[in-house]
This record gives C-alpha cells, structure tokens and sequence, in this order.
C-alpha cells in the first residue's frame, strides 16, 4: 500500500491496482477565504472506487471534486448527519446539500463498523469533533499493511481503545494545526482547540504504536481564512519537535511507499 498526500486533510491510496481517497477537496474557498479552486491541492492519478469522508465540514467533504475523481457508483461511506436544527448543523449542511445535488452513492456507517471495498478493509472508529458534529476516523487496510487517517478530531480517550484493536500502524495520519474556533452560532467560544495541536497528534501517534506519524490539516503558508479560525504559528516544527523519529513531513503531491 502507498499513500498520497493530497493537501489539507486529502488522501490518496492505491493498493492491489485500486485507488481510494478520504477527505479529498478541491475547493478550500469556504475555508480558505484568499484561495482559487485547486490551489496548494493534488488531483488523484486515476479514477478512485471508493471514497470515504470523516466529517461533513466543506473542508474535507467536495461532493463536486468527489464526483469527477469516482467511478460509476463508487461508494461514499460518512458519518451520520448531524443531530438539531439548521443552526446546530449549520457547519454541515453545504456539504450535505451538495451530496445530494451530485447524485453520489452515499453510505451513512455506524462507528466501529467494518467493510471490505476491494483490496481495502476499512473499519470506522470513534472520533470527536471540535464543533459537535458527527465525526468518524479511518482505519484502512491493504497489502499488510495499516493506515488511520484522523480527519481534524479533537483529542480524545477512544485512542487507547483503536490502539488494543488496530496497533501498530504503519502510518498516521493527524491534523496538527490545533485550530481555535470562534463561531457565531456556537456562544461562548471556546480557547481550547478543536483540532490536534501539534503535541496532541504526537501524543496520539504514541498511543497508536504509528511506524510514521504524518501531520494533516495545516498549510505551511498559512493563508487567510474564514475570520474566528486562529492555528498553531507553524505545525510541522513543532510536530517533527514532539514527534521525533516518528515524524514525516509529506508535501503536496508527495507519496509514502509502505512496503519500503
């Protein structure tokens, strides 16, 4: 199995002649306020059979990108939508509008779930979200080898649980731009961060037993973003800091060979 880093928080994987993506996107702008459709992010090698999403945040689910990368009737495994009103699921509901519009073979997966898609087995595990909407992590395995990709999750207490089921893990993949989210609809705000800080994701990496511990969900250039969304000055030193020998830094574009 490789894996591709694709930008923000998208992967590509290929196992076995297959490809699959998680949380891959093509358009950042509902984030990244400065930013064209397709900047500082990798478009996959080929047709993917298979998708999965961790959350329904515009950020890490593109139903248009996703729509031109599957093939025909490739399933979308996402969490539940989210619990409440429009005000409480405000954050999810563009991407949710746009899965529909796309027409996409969706598939909504309980946590701890497990299918087997191709060459890849996939099991859900628990994950939690720094704004309250429904968020899952991904386990995939291919080839021998296995892979957590952890979306944009707070820290929690689930890790110890995924390490007795899953570990070791060839590689991990976590956010570590340790984002401060000020919301209009979510009052007060909060000063912890709603994603891994770079010592949270190492920490994490630790606990997971991760051969390579890779950061997700930052951008070295630091451009400007929607207003309330405060990172981490500069994630990658201080992850490769905390991180160590576990640490690799994967740019844009750039793959990481598992059988190596």
């Amino acid at each position: 199995m490789r894996v591709r880093r694709l930008g923000w928080a998208g992967l590509e994987i290929e196992a076995g002649g297959e490809r699959m993506v998680i949380d891959y996107v093509r358009d950042l702008s509902p984030l990244f306020t400065g930013w064209k459709p397709g900047e500082n992010v990798a478009v996959p090698g080929g047709r993917a059979s298979a998708a999965l999403v961790t959350h329904l945040h515009r950020d890490h689910t593109d139903a248009s990108a996703l729509s031109e990368v599957l093939t025909q009737g490739a399933p979308v495994l996402r969490p539940a939508p989210g619990h409440g009103d429009d005000v409480d699921n405000v954050t999810t509901l563009l991407a949710e509008r746009e899965l529909v519009r796309h027409r996409l073979a969706v598939e909504v997966v309980d946590v701890w779930s497990t299918r087997d898609l191709g060459p890849f087995r996939v099991t859900a595990v628990p994950a939690v979200d720094g704004l309250g909407d429904p968020q899952l992590n991904w386990v995939v395995e291919a080839d021998g080898q296995r892979i957590l990709h952890g979306g944009d999750t707070m820290f929690h207490g689930f890790w110890w649980l995924v390490a007795r089921r899953f570990s070791p893990f060839d590689a991990v993949f976590l956010p570590a731009n340790g984002a401060v989210v000020d919301a209009p609809h979510l009052r007060p705000p909060s000063p912890v961060p709603a994603a891994l800080d770079p010592r949270q994701a190492a920490a994490a990496a630790e606990i997971l037993d991760a051969r390579f511990a890779v950061p997700i969900h930052y951008e070295p250039e630091q451009p400007d973003k929607i207003a309330g969304y405060v990172e981490v000055a500069d994630p990658e030193a201080e992850f490769r800091a905390h991180a160590g020998r576990r640490a690799h830094v994967l740019a844009v574009g750039e793959w990481l060979d598992l059988a190596t």
